[in-house]
This record gives C-alpha cells, structure tokens and sequence, in this order.
C-alpha cells in the first residue's frame, strides 16, 4: 500500500510560486535567473535493485510491448500503463500517489512540481541523458526549476495551423484566417477546446498588436488577459467545432465540418496517405508542447522508475516513441540510425532549432508573471480556466 500524502491543491499550488527579480526568458529558454519557491522534495541518490514494478501515466503511445516486454525482461520491472487523456487527469492521478512516473506536457508539469507531487531528477543516474538530447529541450521552465531537472525529455511538436488544401487552396502565412472574423472559411474553424489554448491567441496578438506589451503568452497581466480573452470571443463566432479529442478532430476534418485550424503535429500520421491535408507554422509562430518524465516524489519502485527513464531515453527506445506517436524525438542520436529515422526527423524538425525557436511551449500560468515584470502580477492558471468558461459560453 503506498502512502498517502495531502497534496496541495492546483489553485494552492499555483498561488505558492514565487518569482524574484530576474532577466524575462525568450521562447524556449531555461529558467536561467527565475528563482520559485518550491517544495524541498529530495532526490534519489542511488540506484539499487528493481522493486518488481513500475506504474506509469502516459499519452496513448508512449509505454507499448514493442518496447516496455524488452523492459520488463531486461529489468525484471514490469510495466503497469494507466493511458490519460488531458494534462489535467494526469495530476489529478499523480496526486493519487498511485503511480510512480508520468509523461507530463508544459501545462501540467509546473503544477506538479510545485504542488511537491514529483521529485528532482538525479542526472547521474541516467546515462543516456546525455549529450544527445536535443538542446531545446533541455533547461525549460516547465521542467528545470531554480537548478534542478525535473523532467527527463520524451518528445516535442508544434501546435500547427492544418488546413484543408481542396478548400485553402494557398498554404496560409497567417494565422488570421482562423480568428478574424471576417475570415473566408467563417462557420468551418476548428479550436483546441482547453484553458491553455488563450496562449494561442496571446501568440498572435503579439504579432499583431505588440503595443499590448505581451513578451510571454503564459505570463499575461488582467488587460493582457482581457484582451485574449476578447480575441477568443471573436473567435468563437467561426468556429464550428472545438476539439479535445484528436479523434474527434480527425473526423471532423475527413467529414469537411471544418477545413482550417489548430492541429497537433502527431494528427499528421492519420492524415498522411491523403494530399487533401497541409500543415504549416504561420509567421506569428504558434504553441507546442514538450513532453518529460516525472518521477513521483511518493514513488515506492523509483529505481525501476529510473531505469525505466534511462531505458526509454536510449535512441532507439525513444525513436520508437516518437514514431509511433508521431513526434520530434528528444534524443537527436535517433536521427542517424536509419534513412526512416533521418525521414521521421526532418518530417518533424527533429533537428531544427530554428522552427522551435517559434513555438512557446505550454507552461502553466502562474501569478508571478514569467517574462520578468514585477510591477504588475500576471493571471494564473485558474484564472484562465474561469476566463475559458466564459469564453464557450
């Protein structure tokens, strides 16, 4: 029986952050100077022997026998997988103390660490996590928090703008054509139904109406906030479906329900054996994600848990993650092993740092504002929940 601790709740947990004085972080930079105060969590020092088992949270995709039956026989860890749906599920699960690791995404890991539900991760005890992880996914916000790792890479993608090329029969440069509202396919727009998607409105408003100040799509003060929230309203009148479900997205783009708007780059595989379907990052730059393993800080097995995380870190291991989710890998080493891998790379900017330098990857909003102000305070993830009611209606 694993021990239950009181967590703190998501609100509590935002509200405990502190952020010092410190220089503003461009997309998809460290933490650098930004100092929080977190729970002191301590870390695993050693690795000893596998305690039999491990249980993981994950994205459909991630844990499968192709590659967690070669775990278990190598370890002796067996692998117990509870498949999550939202990044909310996955700490409401964490903070069971049920599970033992989890593939979070930026809008849950922040969450996570400073609700004290995951440890620091000991790089020494992790061989693979070395030199060819790819630099743009190490030392982000999300993950690396006043000096301390916290996530161990897994895999990335943007949030693109797909389009379906029979109706926007030119590859859009702009994401306008999914939120003005004078737009030429009004009624056929399709949005990401999620709090963290007022990032992606935050994105473009900062392209197109830089005197709002925003330096930062998740650090957004009340007018900043207000401002979104105006955009997405706007935006509300075109859309036909909002999405949660990639399923679901799918089919509404097949059925011609809608023909343009916010797509993960892993719905490409579903739509790949068909030219109807284009994909593109739009000038303003747009969201993403980037995905780690997090260990529990109440883990009873943390040294199948670490092997675990070593394991999944080799190239070949996490190349066949990524391929099978449809994502960049973490590792870069993946890329050189076969002409499919060097293909899945450059299909996904594996190697470009320049294409992610234009995608804000999710991160938890908190009060602090992360891009460095301390005049004002910036809104928090419950705001923007009680913002995203209003905005559906």
């Amino acid at each position: 029986m694993r021990k239950k601790l009181m967590a703190l709740s998501a609100t509590a947990a935002v509200s405990a952050l502190m952020l010092a004085g410190c220089a503003a972080p461009a997309a998809n930079e460290g933490s650098g100077e930004i100092v929080f105060d977190v729970p002191d969590v301590p870390m695993h020092e050693a690795l000893g022997e596998g305690e039999g088992q491990v249980d993981i949270i994950a994205w459909s995709g991630f844990v499968e026998p192709a590659w967690a039956d070669t775990f278990t026989e190598e370890t002796g860890c067996v692998v117990n997988r509870k498949v999550a749906g939202t990044s909310d599920e996955m700490v409401q699960l964490m903070r069971t103390g049920d599970y033992d690791l989890v593939s979070a995404s930026g809008d849950a890991s922040l969450r996570l660490i400073v609700g004290g539900d995951v440890a620091p991760i000991n790089r020494d005890l992790l061989p693979n996590f070395g030199d060819d992880i790819v630099p743009g996914m190490q030392g982000q916000l999300y993950d690396t928090i006043n000096g301390k790792v916290y996530g161990v890479p897994i895999g990335r993608g943007a949030n693109i703008l797909q389009y379906n090329t029979e109706v926007v029969t030119e590859t859009p440069t702009s994401w306008d054509i999914v939120w003005e509202a004078d737009s030429p396919y009004a009624g056929q727009i399709t949005a990401y139904d999620a709090p963290i998607y007022i990032a992606d409105a935050a994105v473009y408003l900062m392209y197109h109406q830089p005197e709002l100040g925003i330096q930062n799509p998740y650090a957004l003060d009340e007018t900043q906030l207000a401002a979104a929230v105006d955009l997405l309203k706007q935006q509300n009148a075109i859309v036909a479906e909002y999405w949660a479900d990639p399923v679901a997205q799918i089919t509404s783009f097949l059925g011609g329900t809608t023909v343009a708007g916010t797509s993960w780059e892993v719905l490409r595989k579903f739509t790949e054996d068909t030219e109807k379907f284009g994909g593109t990052l739009p000038v303003e730059g747009s969201t993403g994600w980037s995905d780690a393993w997090m260990i529990s800080s109440q883990s009873d097995a943390p040294n199948c848990a670490y092997l675990w995380m070593d394991y999944t870190s080799s190239a070949e291991v996490n190349g066949a993650i990524a391929m099978n989710f449809g994502m960049a890998p973490a590792n870069g080493a993946f890329c050189e092993l076969s002409d499919e891998a060097a293909a899945h790379c450059e299909q996904f900017n594996a190697l470009n740092e320049e294409y992610f330098a234009n995608v804000w990857y999710w991160t938890t909003p908190i009060e602090q504002c992360i891009d460095g102000r301390t005049e004002v305070q910036c809104t928090s993830f419950q705001d923007w929940t009680n913002a995203w009611a209003t905005i559906k209606g």
